[in-house]
């Protein structure tokens, strides 16, 4: 059956759950709104969304060091009490995203920090790639808006897919935790050091190397 616009507004406004977590709880319930809604609260996603528009100004900043040193992560992850902050289910949380942070190098936390001048300039040269395929003008600019989503989905942290279980992204991630937590929980900023960044040399593959560790 197919999921209607219509169809994931309804289920929206019914439970503030975010679009894609209705898009799938609609596919999963083959179009049943009620049963839709209990998959949204049995995983806890039907309350997050309301949570997530509460202020978060507690929380951490966690280090992430992998490879003896070679590469480094900070990352500040908030929560709405000191108390939460403390606890270590949400500190093992901040500590995965740290990890993930230096096997998958994003460049911004969401699509929404990324300069207009970057995406206008990657939006150009997607455009001019397009066109040198030969492909129809009359569809180049929905190829190039489909594969401008996919540069999103690249450099921003919150819709790469979690290293430890590719199935979910960072974002649903965050969600699950909220749900679990009880607490609005943000990243807000992060920072990645690799020794010897801007030195040709021989590129490594960090995702690989992080999670043999991890699997250790």
């Amino acid at each position: 059956m197919e999921v209607t616009k219509e169809m994931v507004s309804q289920l929206r406004e019914k439970t503030g759950a975010g679009i894609m977590d209705c898009k799938r709880a609609l596919t999963e319930a083959e179009g049943d709104l009620e049963r839709a809604t209990d998959l949204l609260r049995e995983k806890g996603l039907a309350s997050a969304s309301k949570k997530a528009g509460r202020v978060a100004a507690e929380g951490i900043v966690e280090s992430y060091i992998h490879g003896g040193g070679r590469i480094g992560v900070l990352v500040e992850v908030n929560s709405e009490t000191d108390f939460v902050a403390k606890n270590e289910e949400f500190r093992a949380f901040v500590r995965d995203v740290a990890m993930h942070i230096a096997a998958s190098s994003p460049e911004y936390v969401r699509r929404e920090e990324v300069p207009h001048e970057v995406v206008e300039r990657e939006r150009e040269v997607l455009r001019q790639q397009t066109l040198n395929e030969g492909k129809p003008a009359h569809i180049v600019d929905k190829i190039v808006d489909g594969r401008i989503d996919k540069f999103f989905k690249d450099v921003c942290l919150l819709e790469q897919p979690f290293v430890k279980d590719t199935d979910k992204t960072i974002e649903q991630l965050v969600k699950e935790k909220i749900a679990q937590i009880g607490e609005n929980i943000s990243i807000r900023r992060f920072a990645r050091y690799v020794v010897g960044e801007g030195i040709e040399k021989q590129e490594a593959n960090f995702a690989d190397e992080v999670m043999a560790q991890v699997r250790k």
